[in-house]
């Protein structure tokens, strides 16, 4: 595969930057979608797939002969943050903003489309731009589409840059990677009355208050740890902002989070079991929102980027301890390919993800293109010119 030109990387600074200017978020993608897929068009893809559960777009890059199929994904959407910067660049949509560098995602995939002018010798690469990543909902959608047994590889690999580590470094580590994470709504019905007696309603107050306290408590363990566990309360409500009215409603949001998907069957059941205990004769329902699974990276597939990373003579850090953040990826993995994810250094004095100061730094795309492009002619060769 041939080396990019500086004019190339020109070119693809700049359509980053135009992506950040106009974010979508989750489900809302449509736009950018077109416009990668008019990029993969002009870089000569051999099969565009659109409209992949949802907003999603592929394209197949095929080699001389038979072989296995190498997955690079990345992702479409932004988030609902309003971005504050004084960027040329700063988004244009109120409220919204690439401050996950998802932006930067994107341009690296089509930075890899580009040095695939060059076929490689076998198999075939699958550029997947997928929805929905920062709900949870995006790779569920996309394995469900009727058109991804066309898709389904055999390896598959993606990554997340992350601020705080040096420019570039190739994070990496086998087995679990990310997080599983859910985010539990529960809503509380009861009877209201009028504050001066309220022993004639049915308020949630007591209910809400124990639970307050019992389902942080639910927590065991650090990172790295196998019985780990994390429930954050992230969000109470109870009844209207008045003083005559005892309430009758209310709403608690618990974000759930393990190492493993088994962990989080038990944390589950636990904080069912809380709520059944605490809800006395208040109705109560339990709604399930941004659901991921753990991101477990295959061995096999984390050895072939260490190696292609010490090749070009990257940085390496070897995680002792996986993300405690979720990403979506794992469905991919879970759907049976060699799957990993790598976690890139985006600078130690870069704003954190969710900051509404980040933006992707530009002089990590040279950097990912000869990575990913690394990978693809490890497993599938390089064509003989």
């Amino acid at each position: 595969m041939q080396m990019l030109t500086p004019q190339q990387l020109v070119q693809l600074t700049a359509l980053r930057r135009e992506l950040h200017r106009t974010p979508e978020i989750s489900g809302e993608e449509s736009a950018t979608a077109q416009r990668i897929s008019a990029e993969l068009e002009a870089l000569g893809a051999d099969r565009i797939w659109r409209d992949l559960g949802g907003h999603g777009v592929a394209a197949a890059f095929e080699g001389e002969a038979s072989g296995p199929t190498v997955l690079l994904r990345c992702e479409l959407d932004g988030l609902p943050i309003r971005e504050l910067s004084d960027l040329p660049h700063k988004s244009l949509i109120d409220g919204k903003g690439h401050l996950c560098g998802h932006d930067g995602h994107m341009v690296s995939m089509l930075g890899v489309g580009m040095r695939l002018a060059t076929r490689p010798a076998t198999g075939r690469v699958i550029l997947l731009f997928q929805p929905a990543e920062e709900t949870g909902a995006g790779a569920k959608a996309v394995i469900a589409d009727h058109r991804w047994t066309e898709i389904r590889p055999d390896y598959a690999f993606a990554y997340h840059n992350v601020p705080g580590r040096p420019l570039g470094e190739i994070g990496l580590r086998a087995g679990p990677g990310n997080c599983a994470s859910r985010g539990m709504q529960i809503m509380f019905e009861g009877k209201s009355s009028h504050a001066a007696a309220p022993e004639d309603g049915l308020s949630p107050a007591s209910a809400m208050a124990a639970l307050m306290t019992s389902l942080p408590a639910l927590g065991s363990g650090q990172i790295g740890d196998e019985d780990f566990a994390l429930s954050t309360l992230t969000h109470a409500h109870l009844g209207e902002p008045t003083f005559g009215i005892a309430p009758a409603d209310g709403e608690l949001r618990v974000t759930l989070r393990t190492m493993s998907n088994a962990r989080m069957d038990t944390l589950i059941a636990d904080a069912l079991a809380e709520v059944a205990r605490s809800k006395g004769a208040l109705s109560v329902d339990v709604h399930w929102h941004d659901v991921f699974p753990a991101v477990v990276n295959d061995a096999d597939a984390t050895a072939i980027a260490r190696d292609v990373a010490l090749g070009l003579g990257h940085a390496i850090n070897e995680m002792a301890l996986p993300m405690r953040w979720s990403e979506d990826f794992g469905r991919i993995g879970d759907d049976g390919p060699k799957a990993a994810m790598l976690y890139i250094g985006a600078g130690e004095t870069q704003p954190q993800l969710h900051n509404p100061d980040y933006d992707f730094p530009d002089a990590l795309l040279p950097v990912v293109i000869d990575q990913f492009s690394g990978i693809v002619e490890r497993l599938l060769g390089a064509r003989k010119l």
